[in-house]
């Protein structure tokens, strides 16, 4: 008992110390924020995008050439190897390439890159070449790596007529995963406003609204695709392509999102909170949103980041069949719209390069959108 007594005398001053603290009151997005960082592959998969986005903006930075830059002496060129050991067995500290040559390969009777060890090009960083400009603002002709010419820095090889399929690849992403984001933008907007109005006021509006959406889910996406893509005039530019493809994804991705709101509105409509306001005379549209919408708002998260990969999955379908974005634009879809034919694929299998992006971004997002899900509810273990 004098124990229990001494080491009770003991702690009363930590106990009172302790006490003393202030106690930290986290807010809901706090809590979330500090559930999303535990899970691991949802931060790996916000890294991932992070840097996906960062490249697609710095595209003419980080790429070596231009987007329509051809190499006329160079189709059809493999992978050039960054080396740090030359021929000889000598080690190098700055990275180099060989000189590329064109020779018949005596097999096949065709032509191919062959190596020359005998000229060396040392990869240089903040390399000058060809012009370019980010967002349309800063202009500039230094990229980040490089040769001096007449050297040539391949990283993922060329296509069929000499074009750097790395730097295609760079380029390429600024449509890719630039109208994911512009066409969720707009399905978020229909769908959160469609599903927060039919939800609240229900009755005859929400039966029609039901009907509409059933009728737009009830349709095959891929036929729906090619239906609505063919409807485009082949006289439009690039720039009127690529929106009307994000306006068809959108028209197509509203309704599963807005038929989720209305559920959530339907069991929120009956609430203390709406109740309370609505007694307080506020109008029906500043329930909705003012009250109603930030309730939604970390589920319409979530649904967006589910919802971003169908949108790059579908672009990417269209330009594969030759029904999405077109030259001289380009785009992932656009780049395995070239290989296409199982001839190349055996012959130029690096050209299959660009659906190792779209699946790495398909997982990414996919990744954090589960990690959204799971911070939704940050009291949940």
């Amino acid at each position: 008992m004098s124990d229990t007594r001494a080491l009770a005398a003991d702690l009363e001053p930590e106990i009172e110390t302790m006490s003393a603290r202030p106690t930290a009151i986290l807010s809901v997005r706090q809590l979330m924020w500090r559930k999303f960082r535990r899970n691991r592959l949802a931060v790996f998969g916000l890294v991932v995008l992070t840097v996906m986005y960062m490249l697609a903006v710095l595209a003419g930075f980080v790429a070596p050439y231009g987007v329509r830059e051809t190499h006329q002496q160079f189709p059809r060129t493999s992978p050039t190897v960054i080396r740090f050991i030359d021929a000889d067995g000598q080690f190098h500290l700055q990275p180099f390439v060989y000189a590329i040559t064109r020779a018949m390969d005596p097999e096949t009777f065709s032509m191919v890159s062959v190596e020359d060890t005998s000229v060396r090009y040392p990869v240089e960083l903040f390399i000058r070449g060809t012009p370019y400009n980010i967002l349309g603002i800063l202009k500039s002709d230094v990229h980040l790596f490089g040769v001096e010419a007449p050297g040539k820095l391949f990283l993922l090889g060329t296509d069929t007529t000499g074009r750097d399929l790395f730097s295609r690849i760079l380029y390429g992403s600024q449509v890719s995963l630039t109208v994911g984001l512009f066409g969720v933008i707009l399905a978020l907007v229909i769908g959160a406003s469609v599903g927060i109005i039919s939800g609240y006021y229900g009755g005859w509006f929400d039966e029609i609204v039901q009907r509409i959406i059933e009728m737009t889910l009830a349709f095959p996406q891929i036929p729906l695709w090619l239906a609505l893509a063919t409807l485009v005039p082949p006289t439009w530019s690039s720039v009127q392509v690529y929106f009307a493809i994000s306006i068809v994804l959108s028209i197509l991705s509203w309704g599963a999102l807005a038929r989720q709101v209305r559920a959530m509105v339907l069991s929120l409509r009956t609430s203390d909170f709406v109740r309370a306001a609505s007694y307080a005379n506020a109008t029906p549209p500043r329930i909705m949103f003012r009250h109603l919408l930030p309730s939604t708002m970390s589920h319409i998260l979530v649904i967006a980041t589910l919802t971003i990969p169908s949108m790059i999955l579908g672009e990417t379908a269209l330009s594969f069949l030759g029904l999405g974005i077109k030259a001289p634009m380009t785009s992932w879809g656009v780049l395995l719209n070239e290989a296409q034919s199982v001839q190349v694929i055996l012959q130029l299998p690096w050209l299959l390069s660009p659906a190792a992006f779209v699946v790495l971004t398909i997982i990414s997002f996919n990744f954090v959108g589960d990690g959204l899900r799971d911070a939704a509810d940050p009291f949940s273990r």
